[in-house]
This record gives structure tokens, C-alpha cells and sequence, in this order.
């Protein structure tokens, strides 16, 4: 039988990073999101999981450049309010369906189990932290502009990372 875990939003985060002017990164993060995941065992073999981001709830503590991210030029928030991902598999790396602009690709991200616990309430937890790198491009992301030194405004490449933790239902 199928073990349900609930995400645990106080503790959870998905952020990503990305090179802006080749010079530095600027980093983000989603605010609104959830995942549904469920285990045959706490070895979080054969894991199904189906998370949803609501693209409208990116965040990079700048509004002008947030309500930029939200635009048709990137995400496109009004016609394509979530990102999705599917998972595939789970060993020492996670894969699976991310889906973004309405274009959806297999990805790989490295994932590490920090294990199981108990919290002071009888909770039992699990947590886990990721990361990994797409490529704008192959999800419709493809604004841009030219800088005059060479070089463009947004790299190709965006690292995402984040931690979350799971409350067993």
C-alpha cells in the first residue's frame, strides 16, 4: 500500500539562478506551489510525484522584473498559470516531465535524501534538496537582448535548486 506524504510549505523552497549581463547571477524563487508525493516504503523507492508551481508567484525582489518574468515574454502567467513536473524515477537523481509554457521535456535533477525523522508534535518528516540546470530555450523562454560589449542580457542556462520537506499523512 501506497504511503501519502503531505508537503510541508513553512519548510519548503524552489529557487533558480541565472546569469544576467554574463556578469552576475540574479537568483528567484516561486512563492506558491505544492507536491503530492507518494512512496511504497520510506526508502522512497517507486515515488510518484506531481508537483504544481503557480507561475504568478515568482519572486526576485524586484516587481519590474517580476511582472517581466510573469509577461509572454517568459512565462507567461495568464495563459500558462502552472509549471508542472511529473517524476519518471528516483535513485541518486530524480527525473521526470517539467512542463513549462505548455512545452513539456524529460529532466534530470540531482536529489539527496536528508532522511527521516520525528518532530517534537509526532510528526514523521522527510526531507529532500535538489538541483540541477535547463536550458531556457527548450520551454518557449527566449527573450533577450544583445549587449553592446557582446554577450546577452539572460544566459541560456538556469540552475534550479530547492529543499523540500513531507509531513506522512
Amino acid at each position: 500500500m501506497a504511503t501519502k506524504w503531505n508537503l510541508d510549505q513553512a519548510h519548503s523552497e524552489i529557487n533558480f539562478k541565472v546569469r544576467h549581463m554574463m556578469i552576475a547571477n540574479v537568483k528567484g524563487e516561486f512563492k506558491n506551489f505544492n507536491v503530492d508525493l507518494e512512496s511504497e516504503d520510506d526508502n522512497f523507492k517507486n515515488v510518484k510525484a506531481h508537483a504544481v508551481i503557480e507561475t504568478d508567484s515568482v519572486n526576485t525582489n524586484n516587481t519590474d522584473r517580476d511582472n517581466h518574468l510573469r509577461s509572454a515574454e517568459f512565462f507567461n502567467a495568464a495563459e500558462h498559470p502552472q509549471i508542472t513536473f511529473d517524476t519518471t524515477s528516483l535513485n541518486d537523481e530524480i527525473t521526470g516531465n517539467l512542463t513549462i509554457n505548455g512545452i513539456t521535456k524529460p529532466i534530470a535533477l540531482e536529489v539527496d535524501f536528508g532522511g527521516i525523522n520525528v518532530d517534537p508534535w509526532g510528526q514523521t518528516k522527510a526531507g529532500f534538496s535538489f538541483e540541477g540546470k535547463i536550458k531556457r530555450s527548450d520551454f518557449g523562454l527566449n527573450w533577450n537582448a544583445a549587449l553592446e560589449a557582446g554577450g546577452v542580457m539572460v544566459s541560456e542556462e538556469v540552475k534550479i535548486s530547492g529543499d523540500l520537506q513531507f509531513i506522512k499523512a
